[in-house]
């Protein structure tokens, strides 16, 4: 599954936020967007993600989770898209076992198992980043596309569920800010500052103070 911008230029309606973008993401790649806030990465995220064919998860920055449902329910959204209106409607009302085997199964991955029942209105923000992350488990696919999916974890919190992507999607394409997260799971690292890439490498050709550069 590659990606490809070829001279792309990136905003939202007239605003240019990235002019001329060309960038490759190769299947099997694990790449981090790192940069100040501001600077494009979601934008770039967003437009990588539109181009990606075959089923593929995604993580939003903002969770898009549904406060009014249960944990169930949010991790079900993930599997939407495989069934009609009928299945969808009854697994609202009345999910069965099997249904819920397979979302407690994600949420397990995430640390949030036994909470199938519990609303997301009532969650802490690092349980709503869990819950976002288990419903891209659940939804499975070729890669993975997250915005700081583990934002509000701490480190060594942040880095197993890194580490639980990485094994469930062959290719993944994330903003992160930690450093230390990128470097520990990054392949490569696509770096922007206002107005366009400034760094794009593998892992092993750059460190943590090559890293902070784009936050100066």
């Amino acid at each position: 599954m590659d990606l490809a911008l070829r001279q792309q230029t990136l905003g939202w309606g007239e605003r240019v936020v990235l002019p001329d973008v060309t960038l490759e993401i190769r299947k099997g790649e694990r790449v981090a967007l790192m940069g100040r806030s501001g600077v494009g990465k979601s934008t770039l995220l967003g437009a990588l993600q539109a181009r990606a064919a075959g089923r593929a998860a995604v993580v939003a920055q903002d969770h898009g989770l549904v406060d009014a449902l249960s944990v169930f329910h949010n991790v079900w959204m993930g599997r939407l898209a495989d069934h009609g209106t009928s299945r969808n409607l009854r697994t609202l009302v009345w999910p069965n076992a099997q249904e819920r085997a397979a979302a407690e199964a994600a949420l397990a991955r995430v640390g949030m198992d036994g909470l199938q029942r519990r609303m997301v209105a009532s969650l802490s923000g690092g349980q709503r980043q869990r819950v976002a992350l288990a419903r891209a488990i659940l939804r499975g696919g070729m890669a993975v596309f997250a915005d700081e999916p583990v934002s509000a974890l701490d480190p060594a919190q942040g880095d197993a569920l890194l580490q639980s992507l990485a094994a469930k999607f062959e290719t993944s394409v994330m903003v992160l800010h930690d450093t230390g997260q990128a470097l520990g799971f990054a392949t490569r690292i696509v770096g922007l500052k206002a107005g366009g890439i400034v760094l794009d490498a593998p892992v092993a050709e750059v460190d943590a103070a090559r890293l902070m550069e784009l936050y100066g």
